[in-house]
């Protein structure tokens, strides 16, 4: 059994994610009573500390992803001394696509207490302005940024139910969107989350073909959140030979080429094009 004996405390803060009235009173009080504070970036933390009017008598040090691992091991030895070690991210909460999950797992391996004082959060906040579905969603963090990963993401997230919030990059996010477009329609709502609570706060709604056009056209600037809406389409047991033949059969009366309309159906049915050319080989070739 691990020991508990340490009475050293690691203190996750959540930080406003832009708008310094967002901190909630506990953010102020643990800023106070460190005696050590792990910032992501330290200028940041001092331009809150600020904004705050909070005069901290801890020790602070940088952590973020290019020292958390190294650091992580003196953070720890600090707790195990018995110091009160708050980590502070630039917005949000700590671990969640930011630096801090290396030493909550290795605070709690070593039987070290964990708090944590909540605060706002980007994935909540886009989610809830979306328009979104918010009964059931998951988080993906930020895409791959190898193309071919990227899409075989997007490829086992085409037929997910839930909402999906991801974290990107202004550069990468015409991209992303273009990629999101082909794997899950060009027409699957969604909405663009920039700057969240800042001044220059900004959603843009829309279909993911038309927010990658205008990513391209007005590239967004900041930090950014994405929330794409749940696959809507029939169940893949719905899938039939005959239903995809005839779904197929349909687009093509209506002016679409052969192969443009199997693409499509393929979305629609969450089934691979290859299974889609097979359904309507067997109704042109019935045994």
């Amino acid at each position: 059994m691990v020991s508990t004996s340490t009475s050293g405390v690691l203190v996750l803060l959540g930080a406003p994610l832009g708008n310094p009235e967002d901190a909630s009173s506990r953010l102020r009080t643990e800023l106070g009573l460190a005696d050590v504070i792990a910032a992501e970036d330290t200028r940041r933390l001092r331009r809150l500390l600020s904004e705050l009017d909070v005069v901290p008598g801890a020790q602070v040090t940088s952590y973020f992803e290019a020292n958390e691992t190294g650091r992580t091991a003196t953070l720890l030895e600090q707790l195990r001394e018995g110091k009160r070690v708050a980590v502070i991210t630039d917005g949000g909460m700590p671990s969640v696509s930011d630096p801090g999950f290396r030493l909550v797992r290795a605070a709690i391996d070593a039987g070290v207490a964990v708090t944590c004082a909540p605060g706002a959060s980007a994935v909540t906040t886009a989610l809830a302005l979306s328009g979104m579905p918010c009964d059931r969603f998951c988080f993906e963090g930020f895409a791959p940024r190898k193309d071919g990963e990227r899409r075989r993401l997007f490829g086992e997230l085409a037929e997910e139910r839930r909402t999906m919030v991801f974290f990107e990059s202004p550069r990468r996010v015409a991209d992303t969107l273009r990629a999101m477009a082909e794997a899950f329609g060009a027409d699957r709502p969604a909405a663009l989350c920039r700057e969240l609570t800042k001044t220059h706060e900004e959603v843009r709604r829309g279909g993911l073909g038309d927010l990658a056009e205008g990513a391209e056209a007005d590239p967004p600037r900041g930090e950014i959140t994405l929330v794409v809406s749940g696959w809507t389409g029939p169940d893949a047991s719905e899938a039939t030979p005959e239903a995809m033949a005839a779904a197929v059969a349909a687009l093509e009366a209506a002016g679409t080429d052969r192969k443009a309309a199997m693409k499509e159906v393929a979305l629609r049915y969450g089934v691979s094009r290859r299974d889609v050319y097979d359904a309507v080989l067997k109704a042109a070739n019935p045994e």
